[in-house]
């Protein structure tokens, strides 16, 4: 297993050029004074950045990859064969639109159901996370050597690290009472939120992640990021999609454990 990131494929290099392109977009534009906020029908922001970054991004795919369907937060789908591009623009928008670093664009390639390629890339970090299966994955810090990341050794519910997202989340899933039962059974929890928790957990930083409210622009692009840095991911039901609505995202040794503790708290 190689410490030095090779010459990446095709379809990764691509990803990359379109995060290079999303970052030239959005990065200007945080923290700007003159930022465009608007409220869309489920209650969330979208700014001017998110609009012109998944334009400039999916003009891009269109134009280089015409075989390929399109999937994003902001303008929807469009669907051709077994290959489709899913971008959250800014992942983090309420973090972007108040200052806060921990937004990044999310870049996936899915083939036949599949996320295959997943770029994480969030300039206010100056960092970049990126895999693609088979391939191991990947943190570049601000143009330096990128360097391969693994998950955590942790084997026991009481020596882990849990991010749980918002209390919110769990609460209005009608998961509360699990939630407060796994924290009672981890070392510590915390709510990093957005990619970041899981950023952290490919890095072996955190060992456990989950959420709910999660739509597959939100989660496509960590799944193989997850996976390639030896973690496991699923639905929160232990389902290994990125579509139904949930994730629970681990170190892999820990999966079984948290989806029993979160089974037994339901019963």
């Amino acid at each position: 297993m190689s410490e030095t990131f090779s010459t990446p494929s095709r379809d990764l290099q691509f990803a990359l050029d379109l995060a290079a392109l999303a970052d030239s977009i959005s990065l200007p534009r945080f923290r700007s004074a003159d930022l465009h906020i608007e409220s869309k029908p489920d209650r969330t922001f979208v700014t001017d950045a998110d609009i012109a970054v998944e334009r400039a991004l999916r003009d891009r795919i269109e134009a280089e990859r015409p075989d390929d369907g399109f999937f994003g937060e902001e303008s929807g789908r469009s669907d051709s064969g077994e290959r489709r591009w899913i971008l959250d623009p800014i992942d983090g928008t309420s973090n972007f639109l108040r200052g806060v670093p921990n937004w990044a664009t999310l870049i996936a390639l899915e083939i036949g159901g599949t996320p295959t390629v997943g770029v994480v890339s969030a300039p206010a970090f100056g960092v970049r996370w990126f895999a693609e299966l088979g391939g191991d994955a990947w943190r570049e810090d601000h143009g330096a050597p990128a360097r391969r990341m693994r998950v955590s050794g942790v084997r026991d519910l009481a020596d882990a690290s849990l991010s749980f997202q918002s209390i919110a989340q769990w609460r209005d899933a009608g998961y509360l009472s699990p939630l407060l039962a796994l924290a009672e059974q981890v070392w510590r929890d915390r709510a990093y939120g957005d990619m970041w928790s899981y950023m952290l957990l490919a890095e072996g930083l955190v060992d456990i992640v989950a959420e709910f409210d999660v739509k597959a622009y939100d989660l496509a692009a960590l799944v193989p990021i997850v996976r390639e840095a030896g973690g496991a991911f699923t639905d929160i039901d232990g389902n290994e999609t990125a579509w139904n609505g949930s994730s629970l995202a681990t170190n892999a040794h820990l999966h079984d454990a948290v989806l029993a503790a979160i089974a037994a708290a339901r019963n």
